[in-house]
C-alpha cells in the first residue's frame, strides 16, 4: 500500500513509479494507492500516471471496504526474466 497522504504533489510522478518498479521486482502484483478523496486532483495524476505505464495491467477504484474512491487497486505486470 502506497499512502499518498505525508508526500507532496510535486513528488507524486518520481514516487509512483518507483514505488511500482520496487513491487514488481518483490513479485507483488497487486498494489493499493490511497489518494484521498477531496477534490480529484491527485487521483487525476495518479490515474493519468499509471495509464501511460506499460508495466500496469489495469487499476480501477477501490471497493468501500478498502477506500473507496480514495483509493485505486493496482495490478501489475510481472516482471519477465
Amino acid at each position: 500500500m502506497l499512502d499518498l497522504h505525508t508526500f507532496k504533489p510535486k513528488d507524486v510522478k518520481d514516487l509512483v513509479p518507483e514505488y511500482i518498479a520496487e513491487c514488481r521486482k518483490q513479485g507483488i502484483l497487486q498494489i493499493r494507492i490511497i489518494h484521498g478523496k477531496g477534490i480529484g486532483t491527485l487521483r487525476e495524476t495518479v490515474h493519468a500516471l499509471l495509464a501511460g505505464m506499460p508495466e500496469v495491467d489495469s487499476f480501477r477504484l477501490s471497493d468501500e471496504q478498502a477506500g473507496g474512491w480514495g483509493a485505486t487497486i493496482v495490478l501489475l505486470k510481472p516482471v519477465k526474466m
